[in-house]
C-alpha cells in the first residue's frame, strides 16, 4: 500500500484481514532503517543473514505485535532465499509478510509500510507481479490529521510538502506501471466501504467476504483501538464527521496554502475547494521549524502523560532503531 499515513489505511487493512483469503500484519515501515544498509553489500551472505536478523529484530518490537503463532527464523529465512538473485530489506520484509500469510492460510498478502513507496523499483525488483493500492485522503484533511500524530511533522507546511511529494511519487509509479495502481479515495470509503472492499478485492484477485464489512470482528482492530489516541476510530464503522473534521481545526490561512500548492492534485482526485481561495504572492510558507520543535516535544510528552503504553512501544522501537544506526553505519573519524 502507498503512499504515505494518516490517510484511513488502517481501517481498509483491518477490515481486508477479516477475509481468510488475505492477509497485513502491522507493517514494519523499514523506510526508517533502510538507509542503514545502502552501503552493505547483500551479497556477502554474512552480511544478508545480519539484515535478515536485524528486520526480525524490528519486527520483535512492532507496536501491533504479529500473531504469536508465527514463527520467523532467521536462518529459515535465510535459507528461503539464499538463491535468488535480488537481495534486498524489502525482499526480507516480504518474505515475513508471505511467511505470516502462509500460517494464516491466506493468499494475499500486504506490506502497508507506505512510505516505502520511494523505493517502488526495489520492490518491483523483488516482487515482479507486485500490485500497488494507492489511498488517498483529501489534503487538508491528511495535513490536519498528519499535524496532530507524532509520525511526521507538526506544522501545516512541512506535512503538506510531503502530502505533494507522495502524490509525485505515486504519479512515477503510475507512469511505470500503470495497470498494477489502484485509488482509492478515503473518502469514498467512507461513504460506503462495501463497495470499495468489494472494488478492492477484484484487483487483489480475490472473493469478497461479507465478514469485512463487520470490523467488530477484529480482535487486532480493537486492541488498536485502545493502545493509541491515533487508531481509535479503527473499532466502529466509518465515520463522515471524520471527511470534514479538518474545517473545524485547520486556519483559513492553512486552508489556502493547501489548496493553492495542492490545487493540481486536488482536481485531479476530485477535491472541490470549500474555500475561496486567493491568489497567494508566495508559493510556501517560510517552514516554522522552531514552532515544529516545539510541538513535537509537547506532543510527545502528551502522549507519555495520557497514553503511557503507546508511548513505550513507540520508544522501544526508537531505541532498537537507533541501535541499528550504531552498529551499521561506518563512520569517518
Amino acid at each position: 500500500m502507498i503512499p504515505l499515513r494518516r490517510c484511513g489505511s488502517n481501517a481498509l487493512r483491518l477490515r481486508l484481514n477479516l477475509n481468510p483469503h488475505f492477509y497485513s500484519p502491522y507493517p514494519l515501515h523499514v523506510t526508517d532503517v533502510s538507509s542503514f544498509f545502502e552501503s552493505k553489500d547483500l551479497r556477502d551472505d554474512g552480511i544478508y543473514r545480519q539484515l535478515i536478523r536485524d528486520v526480525i529484530g524490528l519486527q520483535a518490537r512492532s507496536l501491533i505485535p504479529w500473531p504469536a503463532h508465527v514463527k520467523l527464523d532467521s536462518d529459515l529465512v535465510f535459507d528461503r532465499l539464499r538463491d535468488e538473485p535480488c537481495r534486498s530489506i524489502h525482499r526480507v520484509v516480504g518474505e515475513l509478510i508471505m511467511i505470516a500469510g502462509e500460517a494464516r492460510g491466506a493468499s494475499v498478502v500486504m506490506d502497508k509500510s507506505q512510505d516505502s513507496v520511494v523505493h517502488f523499483e526495489e520492490i518491483v525488483k523483488a516482487f515482479p507481479d507486485v500490485l500497488f493500492l494507492d489511498m488517498v485522503r483529501d489534503p487538508r484533511a491528511q495535513v490536519c490529521s498528519m499535524n496532530q500524530s507524532i509520525l511526521y511533522d507538526f506544522e501545516t507546511s512541512l506535512n503538506l510538502e510531503r502530502w505533494i511529494e507522495s502524490r509525485r511519487w505515486v504519479d512515477r509509479v503510475r507512469e511505470r506501471y500503470p495497470d498494477r495502481v489502484m485509488t482509492i479515495r478515503y473518502e469514498d470509503f467512507i461513504a460506503d466501504h462495501e463497495t470499495t472492499l468489494r472494488r478492492t478485492c477484484g484487483f487483489l484477485g480475490m472473493p469478497f467476504c461479507e465478514e469485512m464489512l463487520d470490523i467488530t470482528r477484529s480482535e487486532e482492530a480493537e486492541h488498536m483501538a485502545a493502545l493509541s489516541p491515533l487508531w481509535s476510530s479503527n473499532f466502529s464503522s466509518p465515520n463522515p464527521y471524520h471527511v470534514f473534521k479538518f474545517k473545524e481545526i485547520l486556519t483559513a490561512k492553512e486552508m489556502e496554502e493547501i489548496e493553492y500548492r495542492a490545487g493540481e492534485w486536488m482536481h485531479r482526485l476530485g477535491y472541490s475547494s470549500t474555500e475561496s481561495s486567493k491568489m497567494m504572492t508566495i508559493k510556501r510558507r517560510v517552514f516554522e521549524k522552531e514552532g515544529n520543535e516545539e510541538r513535537k516535544k509537547e506532543m510527545w510528552k502528551k502522549l507519555a502523560e495520557k497514553h503511557p503504553e503507546d508511548y513505550q512501544h513507540r520508544m522501544h522501537r526508537m531505541q532498537y532503531i537507533s541501535s541499528l544506526q550504531t552498529t551499521t553505519t561506518t563512520k569517518m573519524v
